[in-house]
């Protein structure tokens, strides 16, 4: 959704499968949720918004423009937005309602361009909000959860229709009738939502890559593209760092046994790669990924040994500041945690760090990354680790965290972060290549 030539590709994609009666559902144009967070935030300070306002609208006119349609259909939209970033300048107020509300302007100017232009293409069309089709949440602002209503809603207003439904994905609303949002992968959330509440017989992920590959390309050049994947191995695979898709994605379709596809806008024609509940593919190695940014905090404290209750004590602090905790590995006296995008609520891990303080001695390792090798069963194989650990050795790095958790299918561990990439592709060398 980048410009006016996406849209005119999405229009391609969506004429090929009419026979199918598609149910689409749109993200907003490239960067604009990102620019409408940061217009707001900067308005809350002080900086008069209605420069950055204007580009925001001069961005959808231009897209409007190319693609030969009038823009008053979006007028009322615009003059709404204008209105909502000078309320936050005027009264120095931001709350995580009001960036939900600012934010959901970019779906919502998106679909509604993309609805008409495909009216203006002959293919009958209409636009719904998220709340529209039925999606209802609580009151989490910024990253909300659904509601088990939701489904029954999208089937009453999505059942049936004679137009092609052009749905804003990542928005919603919640009981109160408040726009919300459903956090990191939420216009791919919303696809799942809707194909899992209407038995669809496939979701189809249209992104910008060809599916879900061994490693990332821009690292590994010559990572292999998977026909099909599981369930389980996509999610351990998103759960870790790649990139095709947030694991909360498919959890809707996972319930339903609905295969999902991972298709490129950019590359119409590869047939990307299919999520299903099972494979038959016998290949050992499915994917090795990486999560970048992480914080490692190593809790040393002797009030561990042969007692109970200090690791509730720790997580209930974790729990308090909504802290989220990846890899936990304890000895007798430590215990480490992996932090994920900790800048994004640094007042909070600095109060974290301050109370844990109070059990323990503390140590903060910053600029860490986690490497997951993800594939069948390789937690039972010992021989996988004594390679990843021969490859690390060769490389002279050290593991600051090793887990193979509950799950089969994956290794994980934690290292300096600028040594992911050549980990990644001498670890991908040793397992993917020469398997």
């Amino acid at each position: 959704m980048a410009d006016a030539d996406r849209i005119k590709n999405v229009f391609e994609i969506i004429r090929g499968r009419l026979e199918k009666k598609p149910i689409v559902v749109v993200s907003a144009v490239s960067g604009v949720t990102d620019l409408l967070i940061k217009t707001a935030k900067e308005s809350v300070k002080g900086i008069n918004p209605n420069e950055k306002a204007e580009e925001i609208i001069n961005i959808h006119k231009r897209i409007i423009n190319e693609l030969n349609l009038e823009d008053d259909f979006l007028i009322d939209d615009f003059t709404t937005l204008y209105d909502a970033l000078n309320g936050v300048y005027l009264l120095k107020e931001l709350s995580p309602r009001s960036i939900d509300f600012i934010s959901s302007f970019g779906e919502i100017f998106s679909s509604k361009i993309v609805a008409e232009y495909l009216n203006s293409q002959k293919i009958s069309s209409r636009q719904y909000s998220g709340w529209d089709a039925g999606i209802l949440t609580n009151d989490e602002f910024t990253n909300s959860e659904v509601l088990d209503e939701t489904y029954d809603m999208i089937k009453s207003n999505l059942g049936t229709f004679d137009k092609i439904p052009i749905v804003t994905g990542f928005i919603a609303k919640n009981k109160d009738g408040e726009i919300t949002t459903l956090g990191r992968g939420g216009s791919d959330y919303t696809a799942s939502i809707i194909g899992a509440a209407l038995d669809a017989d496939e979701i189809e992920i249209w992104t910008d890559v060809d599916g879900i590959k061994t490693a990332d390309p821009r690292i590994v050049g010559n990572a292999r593209q998977w026909e099909k994947v599981t369930f389980n191995e996509a999610s351990e695979m998103a759960y870790f760092g790649a990139n095709v898709l947030h694991p909360k994605t498919i959890k809707p379709a996972v319930n339903k046994k609905i295969p999902v596809r991972i298709l490129n806008t950019y590359n119409p024609d590869n047939p990307g790669t299919t999520i299903t509940e099972d494979d038959k593919d016998t290949c050992i190695f499915r994917a090795i990924s990486s999560k970048r940014n992480i914080t490692v905090i190593r809790i040393c404290s002797t009030e561990m040994l042969h007692a109970y209750g200090f690791l509730a004590k720790m997580f209930e602090i974790f729990s308090r500041y909504k802290i989220s905790v990846d890899i936990v590995s304890t000895s007798e006296v430590t215990v480490s945690v992996t932090l994920d995008n900790i800048n994004g609520s640094s007042r909070n891990f600095d109060r974290t760090i301050l109370e844990l303080k109070n059990i323990g001695k503390i140590e903060v390792l910053n600029e860490m990354a986690i490497i997951c090798i993800t594939g069948k069963d390789i937690k039972n194989k010992p021989e996988i680790l004594e390679g990843i650990f021969n490859v690390l050795k060769n490389m002279n790095i050290s593991t600051e965290i090793i887990s193979q958790g509950v799950s089969p299918l994956s290794i994980s561990f934690v290292i300096k972060q600028e040594y992911a990439d050549s980990a990644i592709r001498e670890l991908h060398r040793e397992f993917f290549e020469n398997e």
